[in-house]
């Protein structure tokens, strides 16, 4: 596609800011918003320049060649955006996943129920291999959910997997990037490595990005385009699958002790909103606070969270409230498209 000789790049910026808030929320894809202002074309184009040529470039130093050809000043301001969102937002999310757990995860349900809706209606014909390819990823997305524990290996070749296929969402308009980080138990683990500024997991999970963003943009370019289908099918049933992992009330079968010495779960199954408030005890705290004492079976330390009621008005508010969000965002993009 033809790249724009003078542009705004503080705009370019700024719609970098808005994918890396996307990438940050699960169900929000940066991909989509990328379709949305416009820049999506030319990202996928310039992911795509990165590629035997290219690596000859980098070799012998021609690195002025090497910038015109990947479109480097476009790649770099879009690049900045996201990275300036990611880590302004990180802290914000790490604090209401702690703090207010079930607002969040209900506003994750929503945001995912909504993609799934709006992906689906990519496939453009139903037929058997559509419905198989539907089902086999709903039960691989639920059976990753039930069997992994919430705490997935930290070592650093699952740091990088998590990166190579969590950057695919970017390339992919409709998949969420963190939403597959949720899906691997690492979205929480990224969250607070982006926080904290832990440069050794950082740099695991910017190589895995890079070599993955690489190749999966050649791959998933060919199965869109020779079984698109059967692909988006499949896609559409990760996500379904998945809502298993989003539930907001649920119970801790199991505890383990995280870095900082707190008992935090490690395996949990999902209950009811009357079974989750049965669940739990409330005890008045010094400064007035509610606590709830999570009774954990076979004799385990209690928990003690900031969580309380089972708050179900509100779940099915932030629930709606993630819906509706999606459906919004998915109708801007088809209004600005058809502007053009």
């Amino acid at each position: 596609m033809e790249r724009k000789g003078k542009r705004n790049y503080l705009l370019l910026v700024l719609r970098g800011c808005a994918i890396g808030a996307a990438d940050v929320i699960p169900g929000v894809s940066g991909g989509t918003i990328a379709f949305i202002t416009g820049i999506y074309e030319e990202l996928l184009d310039s992911i795509r320049s990165f590629d035997l040529t290219a690596l000859k470039l980098l070799v012998r130093l021609r690195l002025r060649e090497l910038w015109r050809k990947i479109n480097g000043s476009f790649l770099f301001s879009v690049l900045a955006g996201i990275a300036i969102s990611i880590f302004s937002l990180a802290k914000v999310m790490t604090w209401l996943l702690e703090n207010h757990p079930i607002y969040i995860w209900s506003f994750f349900f929503g945001l995912i129920i909504a993609s799934s809706v709006l992906v689906a209606k990519e496939i453009k014909q139903w037929n058997v291999a559509s419905v198989i390819a539907g089902l086999a990823g709903i039960a691989i997305a639920y059976y990753i959910t039930v069997e992994t524990p919430t705490e997935t290996p930290n070592a650093w070749w699952f740091i990088i997997l998590s990166g190579a296929i969590a950057i695919c969402a970017m390339i992919l308009p409709g998949i969420s990037g963190a939403f597959i980080l949720l899906l691997m138990g690492k979205y929480s683990f990224i969250l607070q490595a982006v926080q904290e500024f832990n440069v050794g997991i950082l740099v695991l999970f910017a190589i895995g990005a890079v070599a993955g963003i690489i190749s999966f943009s050649h791959l998933l370019s060919w199965l869109l385009k020779h079984y698109h289908n059967i692909t988006v099918s499949l896609l559409t049933g990760f996500m379904v699958g998945s809502l298993n992992k989003v539930w907001p009330w649920k119970e801790t079968l199991s505890t383990y002790a995280n870095s900082h010495g707190l008992l935090v779960p490690l395996t949990e199954r999902n209950v009811s909103p009357a079974a989750f408030e049965q669940l739990t005890t409330i005890l008045p705290s010094a400064d007035n606070s509610r606590l709830i004492v999570q009774e954990l079976p076979g004799g385990l330390n209690n928990i003690a969270t900031t969580a309380s009621e089972a708050l179900l008005p509100e779940a099915i508010g932030m629930c709606l409230f993630g819906f509706l969000l999606i459906v919004g965002i998915e109708y801007i993009g088809k209004k600005m498209q058809g502007a053009h």
